[in-house]
């Protein structure tokens, strides 16, 4: 019996809200090197399509999406909305520790480049980079956020986890072509 959505073949695209898309183009293309592909206009409606749909108000706005390519990975949909009426007003962005908290992880071949890098561009750098252990070993990994809050990783393990030594299957390694 087969398990799991039937024909699924990996993650399309991450989807995230942003206040600004101006200010997150600037940082998903400039820092982060994300190549703009697409953009889709205003979507709104007069009845319920907006809570069915998408689980939101039924009087919220979607300005616009703009979809990114990010390297060897996942896509980018990048949204800003207008909430649905002045007595709803957005929620802040969730901590990593949160229900709904989250953090995209970029892998790079050279974390202490990729470091400068967020340097050079005054990126907010959380603590210093963190050498794994256990079945991680191997890898090094520091958080650093957006100029809107959003928690980003880079993670490097160019020589491997030490789980990968005897494992059966390994995850996905943006940097390989598939295993």
């Amino acid at each position: 019996m087969a398990q799991g959505i039937p024909g699924t073949r990996g993650i399309d695209h991450v989807g995230f809200t942003v206040p600004n898309l101006d200010e997150a183009e600037r940082f998903l293309v400039d820092v982060l090197g994300a190549e703009p592909i697409y953009t889709l206009g205003s979507k709104q409606s007069d009845d319920d399509w907006m809570a069915v749909h998408i689980g939101v108000d039924p009087r919220t706005v979607i300005r616009e999406i703009r979809f990114y390519r990010l390297g060897n990975g996942s896509n980018l949909e990048v949204f800003q909305y207008e909430p649905g009426g002045s007595d709803i007003p957005q929620r802040p962005q969730p901590r990593n520790g949160d229900i709904g908290g989250h953090h995209l992880a970029i892998y790079v071949d050279d974390m202490d480049a990729a470091i400068s890098h967020l340097e050079a561009h005054q990126v907010e750098i959380l603590g210093e980079p963190t050498a794994s252990a256990g079945a991680a070993l191997g890898q090094r990994w520091l958080y650093f956020r957006s100029p809107w809050g959003m928690q980003f990783e880079l993670v490097s393990f160019p020589g491997g986890k030490a789980y990968e030594v005897d494992a059966e299957r390994k995850l996905w390694h943006p940097g390989k072509s598939s295993d």
